[in-house]
């Protein structure tokens, strides 16, 4: 059963390890081995940490053994990895920078909120995924090292920033892995690897709610190859109480959803009726290529995206779903105002040190000096144009059961393909590249990205499905029909 244990989904192995046929060791091992003999090539680990792992393994199997209820924890033995954005006890992380490289590593005493929480979930940590530098890019190609690879072709990207966890889910090194979300950092590589990619609604995941980052943008998601196991893992990343309802840190109330209900709706493409009943049903579904930067760069969905979207509005009319047209309302004040924002944020980096800050590349040295200059007025004028945003689409999504738009406008980037040396340029890249991602998290609504066709280059593209606020059922319900029809799981990377 070895040989075939990355062919499996997680859903299936948390089976078996729940049934006593796997132990968390075997799982462990397996994807070790996986990760020794394919990470090189690929990038998506930074660091690896198999004693660690065994350790925890071990530690889950005397937990389990003496007690059983411990294997009923959503993610028993499951093996996953850290985003190298994230502190683990003890650890040390470089968060993709040189600033932070060797002696200058920050090994914290403490783990991150989300760290604890994977682990009371029961998941094995593996190592740590390779991240691009201090997060901000769209893309993991950090001078710090390794660079996550495309498994579709090494040549390629894998988007960012969690373009390490995205890699190692593409290319069989871990089930399923969990990744944050700040301006499409889960959906975007995601996209670029041919996975399911959720950002969900600001507020349901309390480890990563957005209510801790400026502007609200920042949430933590699952990435996996099928929707039950972005369902299974999104279950695991939630702090629930004995009564079902997520226990919430915050005085925001998290969506009603209660614990099973997604994936529920991931397993059997439905979702609760107000009766109680299961609704496979139809939904009424908008189609869009408006970007929130169609009125600040110039934005051009290419061939292979429309192919794409086409594909997807194509299966879900099948389906039976009712598809109409959305044209989103222009706003001007969007591009400015996000572009300020993103800098405010970049401008709270604790690095004040000049020699380390010209470690940084030219385009997170840009963001933070740029950041530091914005003035306090001008930031809450950002923020005042940017609630208005919200609102605005929120209004307007919340007409559809869901909306699709392409994932994103053009196949992934060949390596070194952003700027290196012109931040200005690069910035403009991103927005480009991604043009439909930034503006859910600045109005904090569910989305969630799948694959649904392949270019005759063999590369994955997809489409986005974004959500009512709350309405993640709703979304991997549809996701789930889509899968059902479309079977992205069983096209594998030459990579794996």
């Amino acid at each position: 059963m070895d040989d075939a244990l990355h062919q499996m989904t997680a859903a299936r192995l948390r089976e078996l390890l729940r049934a006593g046929e796997l132990t968390p060791t075997e799982v462990a091992d397996h994807f070790l081995t996986r990760i020794e003999r394919a990470n090189p090539a690929l990038g998506a680990f930074v660091s690896v940490t198999p004693e660690a792992a065994h350790e925890r393994a071990a530690a889950l199997e005397r937990d389990g053994a003496s007690d059983a209820t411990h294997r009923r924890a959503v993610l028993w033995g499951l093996p996953g990895g850290d985003k190298d954005l994230w502190l683990r006890a003890g650890v040390p992380a470089g968060f993709g920078s040189r600033a932070f490289a060797g002696d200058d590593a920050v090994v914290a005493p403490v783990s991150d909120e989300i760290v604890d929480v994977l682990d009371a979930a029961g998941m094995v940590s593996l190592g740590r995924t390779t991240a691009p530098e201090l997060g901000f890019p769209a893309y993991t190609e950090p001078l710090a090292g390794p660079v996550a690879r495309n498994p579709w072709d090494p040549a390629l990207g894998a988007g960012g920033s969690s373009g390490g966890a995205a890699v190692a889910v593409a290319a069989g090194l871990l089930p399923c892995a969990a990744g944050s979300d700040g301006g499409g950092s889960v959906r975007i590589p995601a996209a670029a690897c041919g996975i399911v990619g959720l950002k969900p609604s600001r507020g349901l995941v309390p480890a990563g709610s957005g209510q801790e980052s400026l502007g609200g943008l920042v949430v933590n998601g699952p990435l996996a190859r099928t929707t039950e196991d972005a369902a299974l893992l999104l279950e695991g990343m939630i702090t629930w109480t004995p009564e079902g309802r997520v226990a919430h840190p915050l005085t925001l109330r998290a969506p009603s959803a209660r614990a099973g209900e997604y994936l529920a709706a991931a397993r059997r493409g439905e979702v609760a009726g107000g009766g109680g009943e299961d609704v496979r049903g139809r939904f009424r579904v908008a189609v869009t290529t408006d970007s929130a930067w169609d009125d600040f760069y110039a934005i051009t969905t290419s061939d292979d995206a429309r192919a794409a979207l086409d594909a997807g509005v194509t299966t879900l009319a099948g389906l039976g779903h009712e598809v109409d047209d959305l044209s989103l309302e222009p706003d001007p004040a969007y591009g400015p105002a996000f572009r300020t924002l993103w800098m405010a944020g970049a401008s709270a980096v604790p690095l004040d040190d000049p020699e380390r800050l010209d470690r940084l590349e030219p385009l997170t040295r840009w963001l933070i000096g740029r950041g530091r200059q914005v003035p306090a007025r001008e930031l809450a004028e950002a923020l005042r144009a940017l609630t208005a945003f919200e609102r605005r689409l929120v209004a307007q999504v919340a007409r559809f059961d869901a909306v699709v738009t392409p994932a994103l406008a053009m196949t992934p980037r060949p390596l070194g393909w952003f700027d290196p040396e012109d931040p200005e340029r690069n910035f403009e890249q991103q927005c480009q590249y991604t043009p439909w991602t930034s503006m859910l998290n600045v109005a904090g609504l569910p989305a969630v990205t799948v694959p649904t066709r392949w270019t005759d280059g063999g590369l994955p593209m997809g489409v986005q499905l974004i959500g009512r606020p709350g309405g993640e059922t709703t979304l991997l319900a549809i996701a789930a029909q889509l899968e059902d029809r479309l079977r992205w799981a069983e096209v594998r990377p030459p990579a794996w």
